[in-house]
C-alpha cells in the first residue's frame, strides 16, 4: 500500500486556455493552479453604456490601432568658457574652450539629432537645444525640461547635474571622445558625479547604463526602450470576462503596481449580447464575411477549417475592434471563452485575436496578467507583433514554443504563409498556424509570478513543426546551456517578437523595479 507522500496526485488533463469547460477527471491544469477564479475577483473597472448599435456607429472599420505617442526629449548641452589665469590650472578638459566652439558644437548636435529622427523606428521629438554652463544659466528652461520625457545631456563641460537630476524625468548623458571635442565628463562623469567621490554608485536616478560614448546607435535604443516604456506605463488593458493571473491572483493588482495599467472589464453576459447583436446585424455580418474573403486571399492562405468558422471569427474581431474604440485603448484579453462564448459566437477566438496584433493592436488569450505586462512592453518598444506562447522544457539547445493565436506579421510588415486550421484542443473553430521564418532571431521574454525577475533569451527560430499541440509552433535554438536555462525559467507563458530587443527591455524594466537577466 502507497504511503501517503507516495500517493499519485490529483488526474488532469492539460489545456491551453483556462476554459473551464473540459472535462478532466475533476479537475484540468488551470484548476490545479489556482486558476483564474481567484485572479477575476480581483476585477477592473467596468466599461459601460455597451450595446452593439451604440458600438457600430461609433466605429464601422477600424483598420489600424492608433499609434504610439511619442518620446518628448529635450537635449541640453553643459559647457564650460574658461579664463586664462597665469601660473594656475585655469583650463579644465574639454574642446569647447570658446563661444565659436559652443557654437560648432551646437550645429554639429542639431546634425546628429536630425540623422537621429531620420533613423527612429518609433515616434520621437526633439525639443530645441538649451545651452548653458550651470544650472542657474539654464534656469529658463526648467519648465520644459521637467515636461520633457528625457534630458538628453550633452555633458561637454559646466555644473548641470544637480538641477537636471531633480528637474528631469530622466536623463541620458552623452559624453564625446572621437565623435567631437572631448567632453569634460567623459573623464569625470562616474567618480565625480555617479560615485560621489566613492567606490559606489551614490546617485539614485542615473546609473552607468544612462551614459553613451560616442555611439548615435546606442543613443537610438535607449531611445527607443524609454519611448516603449512610456507607452506601457499607465495605458489602458480591456479585460473580456474579467483580469486573471493564471496560477497568480495578485497578478493583475502587480500589473497596475509595477506598470500603472488601467484595466476595464467586460463581462462575458454583456460580450454575448454584443455577440448575437451583432449576428442579427445584416450589414456587419456581410462586412465580416468580405474582410475574411479577402484574409483567405493572402498570399500562402489555406483553409483547413469550415468558411463559416473564419466568418464568425471577423464578425468577433470587429466586436473586439468596437470595444477597444469604446474603451479608448488599443490592449485587449481575453479570459476563457470556450464555455460561454463559442455556442454564441460559433468559433474560437484564436484567429481574431492574431488579426487584431497583426494590425498593431495588443491581443491576449488567457488574462494572464503575469506575462500580459510583457506582451505590452515588448510591443511598444519593437513596433512588432508578440507571439504569446506556452513553452515547453528545453533541451540540447532547443525548445518548442506554442499557442493556437500566432500573428502573421511578426516583422511588423510582410505576411507569413499560414494554414487556418480548428483550434487544437477543442478541434473547432479556426486558428492560424503559422510558418514563421526560419533563421529568424528572436527575443523571448519570460515574467515571473511575483513581478520581481524577468528573463531575456535570445533564440533563433529553427523550425515550425506540425506536432499534435497548440497550431502556431515554433522550435527555438539558443545558445546558453540548457540546464541553466531550465534552472532560470519562471513563470509560465513566454512572449516572443523577432529581434534582438533584450537591452531594450532590461533598460526600461530598471525604472519599473524588476531585475533583468539575459542569456543568449
Amino acid at each position: 500500500m502507497p504511503s501517503e507522500a507516495n500517493k499519485p496526485g490529483p488526474v488532469f488533463r492539460a489545456h491551453c486556455c483556462p476554459c473551464g469547460g473540459h472535462a478532466a477527471d475533476g479537475m484540468n491544469r488551470r484548476t490545479f493552479l489556482g486558476g483564474v477564479g481567484g485572479a477575476a475577483a480581483l476585477g477592473g473597472i467596468a466599461l459601460s453604456g455597451l450595446s452593439w448599435s451604440a458600438l457600430a456607429a461609433e466605429q464601422e472599420d477600424a483598420a489600424a490601432a492608433p499609434g504610439r505617442r511619442p518620446l518628448v526629449v529635450k537635449p541640453v548641452l553643459a559647457y564650460t568658457l574658461p579664463t586664462r589665469s597665469p601660473q594656475t590650472s585655469w583650463r579644465p578638459w574639454g574642446g569647447i574652450q570658446t563661444r565659436q566652439d559652443v557654437d560648432g558644437e551646437l550645429a554639429r548636435i542639431r546634425g546628429e539629432l536630425e540623422r537621429l529622427q531620420a533613423a527612429a523606428d518609433f515616434p520621437v521629438q526633439f525639443l530645441p537645444i538649451a545651452s548653458g554652463r550651470s544650472g542657474q544659466e539654464l534656469a529658463g528652461v526648467k519648465q520644459e525640461i521637467a515636461s520633457a520625457d528625457v534630458t538628453l545631456l550633452y555633458a561637454a563641460g559646466g555644473d548641470a547635474f544637480e538641477m537636471l537630476g531633480k528637474t528631469a524625468k530622466d536623463l541620458v548623458v552623452f559624453c564625446r571622445h572621437k565623435s567631437g571635442p572631448v567632453s569634460l565628463w567623459y573623464e569625470i562623469v562616474s567618480p565625480i558625479y555617479l560615485r560621489r567621490h566613492t567606490d559606489k554608485l551614490a546617485v539614485q536616478h542615473i546609473n552607468d547604463q544612462d551614459v553613451v560614448v560616442d555611439s548615435q546607435d546606442e543613443l537610438l535604443w535607449r531611445l527607443r526602450s524609454l519611448c516603449g516604456l512610456k507607452n506601457t506605463l499607465g495605458s489602458r488593458i480591456l479585460a473580456v470576462g474579467g483580469p486573471g493571473g493564471w496560477a497568480t491572483p495578485a497578478a493583475p493588482q502587480l500589473a497596475r503596481d509595477r506598470f500603472k495599467l488601467d484595466i476595464r472589464t467586460v463581462t462575458y453576459d454583456e460580450l454575448g449580447e454584443l455577440i448575437k447583436a451583432a449576428r442579427a446585424d445584416r450589414p456587419a455580418v456581410v462586412r465580416a464575411s468580405r474582410r475574411a474573403e479577402d484574409y483567405l486571399k493572402l498570399p500562402g492562405t489555406t483553409l483547413e477549417t469550415d468558411r463559416k468558422y473564419v466568418d464568425n471569427a471577423f464578425l468577433l474581431d470587429q466586436i473586439f475592434r468596437n470595444l477597444m474604440k469604446r474603451a479608448d485603448c488599443r490592449a485587449m484579453t481575453i479570459n476563457g471563452c470556450m464555455t460561454t462564448i463559442m455556442p454564441l459566437s460559433e468559433t474560437t477566438a484564436c484567429l481574431p485575436l492574431s488579426t487584431l496584433n497583426d494590425d498593431g493592436y495588443m491581443a491576449f488569450c488567457e488574462s494572464d496578467f503575469v506575462v500580459i505586462p510583457a506582451g505590452i512592453l515588448i510591443r511598444n518598444i519593437s513596433n512588432r507583433p508578440h507571439f504569446m506562447n506556452d513553452p515547453t522544457y528545453p533541451h540540447d539547445g532547443l525548445i518548442t514554443l506554442a499557442h493556437c493565436t500566432g500573428p502573421r506579421k511578426m516583422d511588423g510588415q510582410k505576411v507569413e504563409p499560414a494554414r487556418i486550421l480548428t483550434h487544437f484542443e477543442s478541434d473547432y473553430g479556426a486558428a492560424p498556424k503559422v510558418e514563421m521564418r526560419k533563421g529568424q532571431v528572436v527575443t523571448n521574454v519570460v515574467a515571473d509570478f511575483k513581478a520581481q525577475r524577468w528573463l531575456g533569451v535570445l533564440g533563433e527560430i529553427a523550425d515550425a513543426p506540425f506536432l499534435p499541440i497548440c497550431r502556431d509552433q515554433i522550435d527555438v535554438r539558443f545558445q546558453c546551456d540548457s540546464l541553466k536555462l531550465a534552472e532560470r525559467m519562471h513563470g509560465f507563458h513566454w512572449m516572443t517578437v523577432y529581434g534582438d530587443y533584450r537591452k531594450e527591455v532590461g533598460y526600461a524594466l530598471r525604472r519599473v523595479g524588476i531585475q533583468w537577466e539575459s542569456l543568449g
